[in-house]
């Protein structure tokens, strides 16, 4: 299993040498930071790390699916958002009702989304930028413009806050979305037409592919996953959050870009897409263990000026590598 998971990694081309290096990254900083802090291998660490960014990997695995689409998706932190309030309304019920009640606003945002792109021929950025300003305000009149607790008195906060097997549920969760986008992506003839119109709609259309129907799924799956993050949202943090999700988007965003796909769309990797996602979640953890030793002091709003930089070099680097390789 290792050994074919390293060989997925292989460069064979610029993309693939992007995604070995995004594997390479991970692993170091993973050794820097082991090396380094005293507690940064404790089960403490590793168990909140996992749990607080299985949300982050679940938004970043529907845009990859989006962006390899050649389309984006502004609109995934408005919908988790939602999706925390309308599930933490639902979670008297029960924590199926509060689950499927999450889930189910994300996967009409999504359905909504693909429906204006494909049926009413609007841009994805105009699109989804939309809805995401719908979904903040429809979660702040819902909420009230406060945060919503959710209900102690059922298991609906077991989703996200117990373990199972001795790892958080929402990282099995998060495992489990993954294993199902990697055989989508690579197994399945779904996979080959995203990829195929995300090289081109048109020549995607002329080979007899259905592309409004590939794009309106795309959209629902990015929509769905955005809604499952929200529902992790509410029951980690015992609160349907109407405002938590604001930068979500760029976060998932510059995870699928790390990871090696190309904003062209036309090519994507699941496997390092996960991997992006955890590379930038390990940067504010060891920023966070940094702060500790007292050598520098960063706020928390100093993560959104990493996150654009860091963003920024990847796309300048990735550039560079795509007109060498057309070279």
């Amino acid at each position: 299993m290792f050994l074919t998971t390293m060989k997925s990694f292989a460069p064979k081309s610029s993309g693939d040498l992007a995604r070995l290096g995004v594997l390479i990254a991970l692993l170091a900083l993973i050794a820097f930071g082991a090396l380094r802090y005293d507690n940064f291998l404790s089960p403490f660490n590793i168990l909140t790390f996992l749990r607080y960014n299985s949300m982050f990997a679940l938004i970043a695995l529907g845009m990859a699916f989006v962006i390899m689409s050649g389309g984006i998706d502004l609109s995934v932190g408005g919908v988790a958002a939602l999706a925390s309030v309308v599930s933490a309304l639902a979670s008297p019920y029960g924590w199926l009702p509060g689950l499927a009640a999450g889930i189910l606003t994300g996967l009409v945002a999504g359905l909504f989304n693909g429906i204006v792109i494909t049926k009413l021929r609007i841009q994805p950025f105009i699109a989804t930028l939309a809805a995401m300003l719908a979904a903040y305000g429809s979660a702040l009149l819902l909420a009230d413009n406060q945060s919503v607790s959710v209900s102690y008195d059922t298991a609906f906060v077991s989703i996200g806050q117990e373990d199972w097997l001795g790892f958080p549920i929402p990282r099995w969760i998060a495992i489990g979305a993954y294993v199902a986008g990697w055989v989508i992506l690579d197994r399945r003839p779904f996979g080959r037409h995203v990829l195929a119109i995300g090289d081109g709609e048109h020549t995607a259309s002329l080979m007899g592919l259905k592309v409004e129907r590939t794009l309106l799924a795309v959209y629902a799956m990015s929509g769905l996953l955005a809604g499952l993050a929200g529902v992790l949202l509410a029951a980690q943090f015992g609160a349907g959050q109407p405002t938590e999700g604001i930068g979500w988007e760029l976060f998932a965003i510059a995870s699928v870009v790390v990871g090696g796909t190309l904003l062209t769309g036309g090519s994507g990797s699941v496997g390092a897409t996960l991997a992006g996602a955890l590379l930038l979640g390990m940067v504010f953890n060891v920023l966070n263990f940094e702060n500790g030793l007292g050598w520098i002091s960063l706020s928390a709003y100093w993560q959104s000026v990493i996150r654009g930089a860091f963003l920024l070099v990847v796309v300048i680097l990735q550039a560079r590598l795509t007109a060498r390789s057309a070279s």
